[in-house]
């Protein structure tokens, strides 16, 4: 296999990531995809800095094992406390992460300078969302709220109808009901990859003129300027391109609620369970999944 040919690595603490899958599948059909959820230790929100990129180096090294050619970081909390640490740890990897790519679709797509960011707890308390859009826009006014139930939501598969309503107006009217037409946020960063399954209800919910940005989609774009400017994108002239899920617990938990974020079915023989603390970047695949047919 050429280095061309190799799979883009995806790694989350859990099926959030898989927005950032699907918006990769989209935008560039030709890659393979090669997809770990850490099941077996979410979430990552309630860990410790250091033990959150601990996490994510070990995840990082079982993806450079199976040889891929860049790493996305499909966790917002991975991508606020272990960047530096990955990029130490696999020089030879190109790696990003959903909040720079957030951030900066943000900026450009807010016209008054207000953004608002929705976020669960352990994401909104780092402020990386706040730090990355303030080093591209000094001049911006953030408001920030933690919405953690969305993620159960989204993974219940609830996601329209009076529960998520109610959730999202309860969540949002601070940050846009309760407001003045001038000072209203005009852009709506949706900071955790589980949110943007619920952007029907979302945008229900802020009205007409909010934009919503959604880091799944920015990754990918992002991704594929990497992969563009590295002059390594794949040149399979065959597409769809394969995916292959990998997690370290309960793949019939993880394909039961992978079936609400990907657009074509999934059953637990299509999850390839792995050890992280048994995996090593030299280590080959133990037993491969079975490709995804999409």
């Amino acid at each position: 296999m050429t280095f061309h040919d190799r799979p883009i690595g995806i790694f989350d603490s859990g099926v959030g990531g898989l927005t950032v899958l699907r918006a990769l599948r989209e935008r560039l059909p030709t890659e393979q995809l090669l997809y770990l959820g850490d099941t077996a230790r979410l979430p990552y929100g309630t860990k410790s800095p250091e033990t959150i990129a601990r996490y994510a180096v070990q995840a990082a090294g079982l993806l450079v094992g199976r040889g891929i050619k860049l790493l996305v970081v499909a966790c917002n909390t991975a991508s606020a406390h272990a960047l530096d640490a990955l990029r130490d740890a696999y020089p030879q990897i190109e790696v990003t992460g959903v909040i720079e790519p957030g951030a900066e679709a943000a900026c450009a797509a807010s016209a008054s300078g207000r953004i608002a960011v929705i976020a669960t707890e352990s994401t909104a308390r780092a402020g990386a969302y706040e730090a990355a859009i303030r080093r591209i826009r000094g001049d911006a006014e953030i408001a920030t709220r933690a919405c953690s139930v969305f993620v159960a939501l989204a993974e219940e598969g609830w996601l329209d109808g009076p529960v998520a309503e109610a959730a999202a107006r309860r969540y949002l009217a601070p940050l846009f009901a309760d407001k003045d037409a001038g000072s209203r946020p005009d852009t709506l960063v949706l900071g955790c990859t589980h949110f943007p399954l619920l952007s029907p209800v979302l945008e229900t919910v802020v009205g007409p003129g909010v934009v919503l940005v959604d880091s799944a989609r920015t990754t990918a774009d992002r991704v594929a300027l990497m992969l563009d400017r590295a002059g390594v994108a794949s040149r399979n002239v065959h597409f769809p391109a394969e995916i292959r899920l990998l997690a370290t617990d309960a793949p019939d938990r993880f394909a039961r609620v992978a079936a609400n974020f990907l657009p074509f079915p999934i059953t637990p023989a299509m999850v390839e369970l792995v050890d992280l603390q048994q995996a090593s970047p030299a280590a080959g695949p133990a037993r491969p999944s079975r490709p995804l047919e999409v």
